[in-house]
């Protein structure tokens, strides 16, 4: 992924938040649209592979709530919701309230934790959003603590097969269009589609995964290829 200034960074934060915002009140609607009512799912498995129980987790670009949610029904002691969109964590605390969670505005780049602060840092269909995601990545290994876990999951790019071509064709046609008709905000899932130029391949992430600090990295893909769960740990 192309490296920003610390200035473009902070102003496509700002543009990517305002855009999360305007979608709030489909949100939650478009993402089972998109998923074919498979992201909760991916949801499970992704907590269930972070060790939960009990864990002092960070949940980056938590938008509504629904990981965060999951998090706190397998057993985590309590979660720091976090993202750059106050209207999406007020949709979240309307949805879920506040039962160990604190809801936070802040931003990826610039995690407002002390060193080693969580047993867990995850993300669900984030990763992808972040202007400068090594920068990124390096926060996020940093608020974690020794054998701490990230977990990760996101839209990839699909193999490079027939089947992989067709759902990348899809993505970029069928699900964007649904999407924004269904939402009435058309800029805004014409951008989805977009985040994938310049993202990292599945294998990329996994090396740049290790280099901001953490071993045994490994990724399960799902959805035929389309999502990938990606989880390290902390030395």
């Amino acid at each position: 992924m192309a490296q920003h200034s610390p200035h473009h960074s902070r102003e496509r934060v700002r543009e990517i938040g305002g855009m999360f915002s305007r979608l709030v009140p489909h949100y939650d609607r478009m993402n089972r649209l998109m998923t074919a009512g498979r992201d909760g799912a991916w949801r499970q498995i992704a907590v269930s592979m972070s060790s939960p129980c009990d864990a002092l987790v960070l949940d980056l670009g938590s938008g509504t709530g629904d990981l965060s949610a999951e998090f706190r029904r397998q057993g985590a002691r309590e979660v720091a919701a976090l993202d750059v969109s106050a209207a999406m964590l007020r949709r979240a605390k309307a949805k879920y309230g506040p039962d160990r969670t604190d809801y936070l505005v802040g931003d990826a780049h610039r995690l407002p934790f002390p060193d080693e602060s969580f047993d867990v840092v995850a993300s669900a269909f984030v990763l992808r959003n972040l202007p400068d995601l090594a920068a990124a990545l390096h926060e996020m290994a940093r608020v974690l603590r020794p054998n701490g876990r990230l977990v990760a999951l996101d839209i990839t790019h699909p193999p490079d097969t027939v089947w992989g071509n067709m759902l990348r064709l899809g993505f970029e046609q069928g699900v964007t269009r649904v999407a924004g008709l269904v939402s009435g905000d058309r800029s805004a899932y014409r951008y989805l589609p977009n985040s994938l130029d310049g993202y990292p391949t599945a294998d990329e992430l996994a090396r740049m995964i290790e280099h901001a600090g953490l071993s045994g990295v490994s990724y399960r893909r799902l959805s035929m290829g389309a999502v990938a769960l990606h989880v390290g740990r902390k030395c």
